[in-house]
């Protein structure tokens, strides 16, 4: 080590330096792959979660319809499950909008 020049330890740390920086970007891809990856399967977990929701969601509005039936009619108790649900779903709409309006304020507007 004591007859290596200035320039020979430059070079060597340079190349050091270089097979580090590629050995990180190496690591970071293969993190990334691996976490896109297990995104993808969250993803898809999620989205059977939502439609088993979705569903058991329609069961219950014909249950309800059904229910209703005896005491008003067909029609009736059609008109008046889809009149609740949309109600329901116009409140949430609602407070959707709003909390998304705060997300996107500018910054000090926050109210």
């Amino acid at each position: 080590m004591g007859d290596e020049g200035i320039g020979q330890v430059v070079g060597r740390v340079v190349a050091d330096a270089k097979a580090y920086a590629q050995a990180e970007v190496a690591l970071w891809k293969t993190v990334a792959t691996t976490r896109g990856a297990q995104a993808g399967i969250a993803a898809g977990l999620g989205i059977g979660a939502v439609l088993i929701v979705l569903a058991a969601l329609t069961a219950l509005l014909v249950g309800a319809i059904l229910s209703l039936r005896p005491l008003v009619g067909p029609g009736w108790a059609t008109l008046i499950v889809v009149v609740v649900a949309l109600i329901v779903a116009a409140l949430l709409a609602k407070a959707a909008l709003g909390r998304f309006k705060r997300v996107t304020a500018p910054l000090g507007d926050e109210a």
